[in-house]
């Protein structure tokens, strides 16, 4: 077999199973083989058809049938070798050997491996991995890729990447970083700060003085532009690593917290990350409500993730009004994309037997979405933030607050655990206990009492809210804890009755 024969046989393999693992390039994983096998030459290769070096792993790749015995040679920091008797991967045959290099990798230390689409970047984060000792292990291989060209292999993934139909006016922005360097597999919406139509969006962002740009602009007439091409990474979120996997879209929005937003831009919202999701192939749009769960979940190939700007600068981005809406723009995205709705509002299935109300409940995350009405067509209000809250009403297998903050679905029992029943009687308030109605239009609530703490939810409906403790604390002259246990708000912003 020649040198070319071997790098389009190992090729098509590569091709062949690295998108069922998550792995977007192909050149340095061709690259790895023909400098690990030396071309299909090598002694592991012929006689264990092992062509990446792989070291034997009991139960790691599910095509290894045996154990190939051959001393190896490790590199040390300061340059020497230290050479012993080890163990390797044998495979049956070329395709199983291609296999067992994924299975091989497909653990949490190269979880970092996925998605991405620089070569350089791929051989970088797997040598860091601990998956190879040679110190000149990442510039032997690009050497490789660049004599035999074989990014040629990785043309067709990039150019995946396209614009969106949607969009109706363009002026490209010089402010980006060129090509993406990671798939995309993230979407964050930001808050303008501004009622502007499409066309002054990408105005914003042609000076290079402004050092700022973003992908898309939805204008206040729901109107979308495009600012940076979707392969190209915009200058958006205050993170390179969020900015080069995350389509970002600025949306016109009042000047103020909470930054509110109209119907027509939420609504081509919702279009836009349908298309964006359609288009790279996914079918889910998930919220998670929590930073560090985000940053470390690694998406499944059929879905895309929200981030916001908060997590990575400090900013309100993309402001109070959409961020408690989140969650109902990741549910309308995943249904109208025909993906399975495991977001934090399930499908209704009126399957559990609930106790005499009023009774409580534990809710056992911090972004469980309260809504206007018992059912999945109620508007979101906010979210609760964990804790324990009293149910007053239950209808279709959704149960209503009895702070008066809204209803929430009780059916998911890994978000809602069902504490105990509860004698309405029985319940005394305490001595602090009082009434109050909000005034603001969106009043945070709070983790604890200061602006220091961090927003549990966001309420919007100036209802009547029960205090059970008050508190002194940053932003405000006096802060009130809410009977339901959602958090604390600012007094200065209600009534008292």
């Amino acid at each position: 077999m020649s040198k070319q024969e071997f790098i389009e046989q190992i090729a098509t393999y590569v091709k062949k199973y690295a998108p069922s693992y998550g792995i977007a390039v192909y050149s340095p994983i061709i690259a790895q083989a023909i400098l690990e096998s030396a071309y299909g030459t090598s002694e592991l290769a012929i006689n264990a058809h092992n062509f990446f070096g792989l070291k034997y792993r009991e139960g790691r790749c599910k095509t290894c049938i045996g154990i190939y015995n051959k001393v190896g040679n490790e590199q040390n920091p300061d340059g020497s070798y230290t050479s012993s008797a080890m163990e390797w991967c044998k495979f049956e045959d070329m395709e199983n050997g291609v296999i067992g290099y994924f299975d091989f990798i497909n653990i949490s230390n190269y979880a970092n491996l996925k998605g991405v689409i620089d070569p350089r970047e791929y051989l970088e984060s797997i040598k860091s991995d601990g998956y190879a000792t040679s110190l000149k292990y990442v510039d032997n291989l690009m050497s490789v890729i660049e004599n035999w060209s074989l990014t040629d292999y990785d043309k067709k993934e990039e150019n995946k990447m396209s614009n969106s139909s949607l969009v109706s006016y363009t002026k490209l922005s010089p402010n980006h970083s060129g090509q993406r360097t990671h798939s995309i597999d993230r979407i964050t919406p930001h808050c303008v700060v501004g009622q502007l139509s499409a066309e002054s969006i990408c105005g914003c962002f042609t000076s290079t003085s402004r050092q700022a740009s973003c992908n898309y602009g939805i204008g206040t007439d729901g109107r979308i532009s495009l600012c940076v091409e979707e392969k190209n990474r915009s200058w958006c979120s205050s993170s390179n690593a969020n900015d080069q996997r995350a389509v970002t879209i600025e949306c016109a929005s009042d000047m103020n917290e909470p930054y509110a937003m109209n119907s027509k831009v939420y609504a081509s919202l919702i279009d836009l990350c349908v298309d964006i999701c359609k288009r790279n192939g996914k079918k889910k749009l998930l919220w998670f409500g929590d930073k560090d769960k985000t940053l470390n979940y690694s998406p499944k190939s059929d879905e895309m993730v929200i981030t916001v700007h908060r997590w990575f600068a400090n900013k309100s981005c993309p402001g109070n009004w959409l961020y408690a809406r989140l969650g109902d723009l990741a549910t309308q995205v995943t249904n109208r994309l025909g993906g399975n709705n495991d977001s934090n509002v399930p499908p209704i299935t009126e399957n559990t037997s609930f106790p005499i109300t009023p009774f409580t409940v534990q809710v056992l995350v911090s972004d469980l979405n309260y809504r206007s009405t018992g059912s999945m067509s109620g508007r979101v209000l906010g979210q609760t933030g964990k804790g324990t809250f009293t149910i007053t009403e239950v209808k279709n297998g959704w149960g209503k607050l009895k702070s008066g903050a809204g209803w929430i679905y009780l059916e998911n029992t890994s978000y809602v655990k069902i504490s105990s029943e509860v004698n309405s009687s029985s319940a005394s308030p305490s001595s602090t206990s009082y009434k109050v109605k909000i005034t603001a239009d969106a009043l945070n609530i709070r983790k604890g009492p200061g602006t220091n703490y961090g927003i549990n939810g966001v309420i919007q409906d100036k209802g009547i809210y029960t205090i059970v403790d008050e508190a002194s604390g940053q932003g405000a002259t006096k802060w009130g804890k809410l009977k339901s246990g959602a958090g604390w708000i600012s007094l200065d912003y209600a009534t008292r009755i």
